[in-house]
């Protein structure tokens, strides 16, 4: 039987990870934001029983981290709208960790792979149904089928290597 998303416990921790996002996210102060989640990246790294108690800091970590390409928006849209929980092939398929948080997403998926699928969910929320107008994902796409924000996004995305063979294959290896 397939398995669902829990939409109330992913709004839950978008919602926590919203407001330690903004706490962080100032003008007067533009690094703290980068600092804070560099120190939870690596606290999470030594310790991800740590997330039994705060769950919200995994999004916190990987906010602005992950990368979704615009058919993985499409897909992750497609899931949350019917809490469907992806199966890990679906799941790593739709995301391009950056490969200096590859250490970190295989001790949490160790450490509880639906926690990591769930966090990711949180990220992809939080990147489109933030604060502002969520960003479009469907039928206004350029004739490249990316939005001039994400072209102009992914012009910069030379340390994210998710097209790059045996990518995956690497991810999979150390938790078997």
């Amino acid at each position: 039987m397939a398995k669902h998303l829990n939409i109330s416990r992913i709004n839950e921790l978008k919602n926590n990870a919203h407001d330690n996002i903004e706490s962080y996210n100032d003008p007067d102060t533009p690094n703290a934001l980068a600092k804070f989640t560099s120190q939870i990246r690596a606290i999470l790294l030594a310790d991800p029983g740590m997330l039994d108690s705060v769950p919200e800091y995994l999004p916190v970590a990987l906010y602005d981290r992950v990368k979704f390409s615009p058919e993985s928006k499409r897909q992750w849209a497609h899931w949350i709208s019917l809490n469907i929980h992806p199966s890990w092939d679906e799941f790593k398929t739709s995301i391009a960790f950056n490969n200096a948080d590859l250490p970190l997403a295989l001790a949490v998926r160790k450490y509880s792979e639906d926690l990591l699928i769930e966090s990711c969910a949180v990220v992809y929320l939080l990147e489109t149904q933030g604060e502002s107008a969520p960003k479009q994902i469907a039928d206004e796409d350029d004739s490249d089928g990316l939005h001039e924000h994400e072209r102009d996004e992914n012009d910069d995305d030379n340390d994210y290597d998710s097209d790059e063979e045996g990518y995956y294959d690497q991810y999979d290896e150390d938790i078997e």
